[in-house]
């Protein structure tokens, strides 16, 4: 007679009870100071505040079908934002071809075509009490966009905002094949709102559920951190005067910065205890395992990284056009050794691949979350909402600390 599984889940969940409570503490502790009085901290000047929205999504290297709806992973039909910013990966195959090939491709203008279609929907109907002017001023408007290989990144602005963002510029970063292809690696996005400088990172880390695969997932984090480098005299219309020397040209010299992506980070236990922790949806329990929450605790190269807590299920691996997790179906058939990588890949545990970090004052997130409705890909959508002042320095009409929609 087989092993009672739910005695087996109590003997997984016994010694960690414990660890548990005392990583939860922690994490509690780290999460208390980010608040409203983070928003308002140490700033000499006015401010104002704006609604950011990030996600990201691994498309697992497939073109979008015309009639892909982004509406509900943008949240457009309930609400809107100030600022949006995308990160994808995967909008291509990571072949030879493509990763040797051309930069751009038709995939990355069918993507930000979609994301506008999904953002321009619903402003026009929103706002019908108002003047036609304010109506207009609701469209939003690409402020900036760029791809590597498989990695693409986009950000959009209200149209009334607009004229606030200055010095749009992208940088990408490989950290692929021999350390420099971008198969892997980051494109990150620089602009300032007002007196404010904002950086948002995409990035595809290295994969794998090997033993000593995280190590390689930090160093290309990194390297991605300390290469990237945005550069000066890049101004975003013909009005904007040249860019002011300085204007920060790292990562991590911005006011505020935010990373995202496909991390790739696993859970760092035996399959079989995920394998039952994963079926009883125990998702705190596998958390405690998880490579990227371990790496947050102890610093390394995320020392004064933050994130928001994971109350959602995996985002990875699924099924295509499926919600079932990918190692919940047996291996096929065809030659011995190839199915017995197939049947190994079909077992790993799932895990939060995608993921969405901070760093710096005047963030506050609000709203951390997947979005399960997309089946595309192996890999599902993520979304955060943030809260963020900027300083405004000066010559723009604002309303202290409320809320402004331009």
């Amino acid at each position: 007679m087989g092993e009672n599984p739910n005695s087996k889940l109590s003997e997984i969940l016994r010694p960690r009870l414990v660890a548990g409570k005392l990583l939860r503490r922690r994490l509690a502790s780290e999460f208390a100071g980010v608040g409203e009085n983070a928003l308002l901290e140490s700033y000499q000047s006015d401010t104002i505040k704006y609604r950011v929205f990030a996600g990201t999504w691994n498309v697992g290297g497939l073109a979008p079908p015309d009639d892909l709806d982004l509406e509900d992973w943008l949240d457009t039909k309930h609400d809107s934002y100030d600022i949006y910013v995308l990160g994808l990966q995967e909008i291509v195959p990571l072949n030879a071809r493509n990763v040797l090939g051309p930069t751009k491709s038709s995939a990355a203008m069918k993507w930000n075509s979609l994301v506008g279609d999904a953002l321009n929907k619903h402003t026009g109907r929103r706002r019908e009490a108002e003047e036609g002017e304010a109506q207009a001023q609701q469209q939003f408007r690409c402020v900036v966009s760029d791809q590597m290989v498989g990695i693409f990144v986009s950000v959009w602005a209200r149209s009334g905002l607009r004229r606030h963002v200055r010095h749009a510029v992208a940088s990408c970063v490989g950290a692929g094949v021999l350390g420099r292809l971008g198969n892997k690696g980051a494109v990150s996005v620089r602009f300032m709102l007002h007196g404010t400088s904002f950086c948002f990172v995409c990035c595809h880390l290295a994969s794998g559920g090997k033993e000593g695969d995280a190590l390689l997932r930090n160093a290309d984090a990194a390297d991605i951190l300390s290469r990237t480098s945005f550069r000066r005299g890049t101004a975003t219309s013909a009005a904007a005067p040249p860019p002011p020397d300085e204007l920060p040209r790292k990562i991590l010299d911005h006011d505020r910065v935010v990373l995202l992506g496909d991390l790739n980070y696993r859970i760092s236990m035996d399959d079989g205890d995920a394998r039952l922790l994963v079926q009883a949806k125990k998702w705190s329990l596998l958390l405690e395992n998880d490579e990227l929450l371990l790496e947050l605790s102890k610093g390394g190269c995320f020392d004064g990284w933050r994130e928001g807590l994971v109350t959602f299920a995996p985002t990875y691996k699924y099924h295509r056009n499926s919600d079932t997790f990918y190692w919940g179906i047996n291996g096929g058939s065809g030659a011995a050794a190839a199915a017995g990588r197939e049947k190994k890949q079909q077992q790993r545990a799932p895990a939060w691949c995608d993921r969405i970090l901070w760093s710096g004052k005047g963030l506050r997130q609000v709203r951390y979350e997947r979005c399960g409705g997309y089946r595309l890909s192996d890999h599902r959508p993520v979304r955060a909402v943030f809260h963020a002042v900027c300083e405004v320095t000066g010559g723009v009409e604002h309303s202290g600390q409320a809320w402004r929609h331009l």
